[in-house]
Parts: C-alpha cells; structure tokens; sequence
C-alpha cells in the first residue's frame, strides 16, 4: 500500500508538533519554576536509560553484519561494561571496548 504524500506531510507536521508541545511543556511551562526533588532524582537518571537504549541495537544487531548478531561486538560491549564496573573510569571501558572489537575483528576476519 502506498502512502500519498499529503499523508506522509500531514504525518510528519503532526509528529513535529507533537515533540515541539513535549519540549515546550517542560522549557516553556515548568522552566520558571522549581521542580520537585523527586523528578529531579528521576531526570538524574535519563542518560543512564538513553545511552544504552541507543547503542543495546547496535551491538546485538549491527548493521556492519547485516543485522546478524556478531560474537566480536558482543565481547566487546561485554569487556566495556565490566571494566566500567571494576575500573569506574569511562575512558578506560571505551579503550578496554574499543581494542577488544578491533582485536577480535582482526583475530576473526
């Protein structure tokens, strides 16, 4: 079935309303105010959600592999996390991530 393009530019408006209303409430509505301490605990912890939703895709189903999942970029995000967790050193994890990839891609083929 396809999608006439009123309906794809009626679809896009829509949805750039709708996140331009979501930004809006929390800048233009709740940004002169002083928010609770319990949201503010809660938004503490946004980041920690968002990244790892952005990348958990990436590594279970890359792209590079056709969306096959790739036992190189599983030990990868594998030795990024627990020498995060051991080390508490961000730059570390990534170094510790990025040379385990490149060695087993280069030790696999």
């Amino acid at each position: 079935m396809q999608a006439s393009a009123l309906t794809i530019w009626t679809i896009i408006l829509v949805l750039g309303v709708g996140t331009y209303l979501i930004r809006w409430s929390f800048l233009g509505v709740l940004g002169q105010r002083e928010l609770p301490g319990w949201v503010l605990r809660m938004l503490r912890y946004t980041p920690v959600a968002v990244l790892p939703a952005l990348v958990a895709p990436l590594v279970v189903w890359p792209a590079a592999t056709g969306g096959a999942t790739d036992p190189a970029r599983m030990a990868a995000a594998a030795a990024t996390v627990a020498v995060g967790v051991v080390t508490r050193n961000v730059m570390l994890a990534i170094l510790a991530g990025a040379i385990t990839l490149f060695g087993l891609l280069y030790l696999l083929g």
